[in-house]
């Protein structure tokens, strides 16, 4: 490695070591005004309404988005083109969340008076404590950044960062304050693969009907065997009275019986089946079953109706990997 590669490799060092400073130092600040913020948006009525300008207003936009993606509406809006018709955009029960390192840019804090008399609480986020945003502000959270990672401490990099950091404990801290759980993010997120994965059930997944290899405890192994191979499943659901799983008979608990010395094949399946399985139900999420799949190491997983107890289908590790899960 020549001179000039270990110079990039100790600048970008230099970097993520000064911003992860500036995240951490959040850690030890984080007072009563950070509980006052989060309550305050978790009262409101309407929207929070994200300001800033600059990269700021990125990390604005951003926070807007993580915010409304976990349970809490809100919305980005420009200071500029607030000051020019955008206000209509804000109603009643509105929280203004103001966003400036310096807490003087000029556009931001010409708005916050209008916001004020509007009858909007205002919480900003600032490096400045002092500064016109901050006095014109119900709550200010403090970034306590002591400088960019920029050489030059002029382009805004730890202190976006920060921001960025303590909009996410924003919005997460509201989430689990509102109790916003999984099927309450899954029911935001319907498209793409994550919303694929925050929605697929069992039931979606599973084999079922012909394809669901089920005999009974008196069957014979080479009348389950011939199940197994006509639904190509690897493995058979096994019942008793009533129709009800007692067991389960696997390709890999045949090759293990074989080698133990197993040779009469015309005996009753009963005897060779594991008992009690394990078993997952339809409406069990795709993403649990994936994930028992992986801790108990097996293939596959017979599927019982819950109030019945009878197997209704059986989950396969290779279909869920289709779907991107395991």
């Amino acid at each position: 490695m020549n001179d000039k590669d270990s110079l990039i490799l100790k600048t970008a060092r230099g970097v993520i070591a000064a911003e992860s400073r500036a995240v951490s130092g959040l850690i030890k600040t984080l007072d009563a005004s950070f509980v006052k913020a989060v309550r305050l948006l978790a009262s409101c009525q309407g929207k929070a309404v994200l300001l800033g300008v600059g990269k700021s207003g990125l990390i604005a936009r951003k926070i807007a988005s993580t915010l409304a993606s976990t349970g809490t509406r809100s919305i980005y809006l420009h200071p500029v083109e607030s000051l020019h018709g955008d206000l209509g955009m804000i109603g009643p029960g509105d929280v203004a969340v103001a966003l400036s390192y310096s807490g003087e840019t000029e556009e931001t804090a010409k708005l916050l008076p209008i916001l004020k008399k509007q009858g909007l609480p205002v919480i900003s986020i600032t490096n400045n404590p002092g500064s016109r945003m901050a006095r014109r502000s119900d709550v200010t959270l403090n970034l306590h950044v002591k400088a960019e990672a920029c050489p030059f401490d002029i382009v805004p990099t730890s202190s976006t960062t920060a921001m960025l950091a303590l909009g996410d404990a924003l919005a997460l801290a509201l989430m689990e304050l509102k109790g916003f759980d999984k099927s309450s993010f899954a029911s935001l997120h319907p498209g793409g693969n994550l919303g694929k994965l925050l929605n697929l059930k069992v039931a979606d997944l599973m084999h079922k009907g012909r394809l669901n290899p089920v005999v009974k405890e008196t069957d014979s192994i080479a009348a389950a065997l011939k199940v197994m191979t006509d639904t190509r499943a690897g493995a058979v659901s096994i019942t008793g009275k009533g129709g009800k799983l007692t067991g389960y008979f696997t390709d890999g608990d045949l090759r293990r019986r074989l080698q133990a010395g197993l040779k009469d094949l015309t005996g009753p399946v009963r005897g060779v089946m594991t008992c009690g399985p394990m078993t997952v139900h339809p409406e069990t999420m795709a993403m649990e079953a994936a994930r028992l799949i992986s801790e108990k190491k097996v293939d596959n997983f017979p599927v019982t109706d819950s109030k019945t107890g009878r197997p209704v289908g059986i989950i396969d590790e290779r279909d869920l990997l289709k779907e991107g899960l395991g």
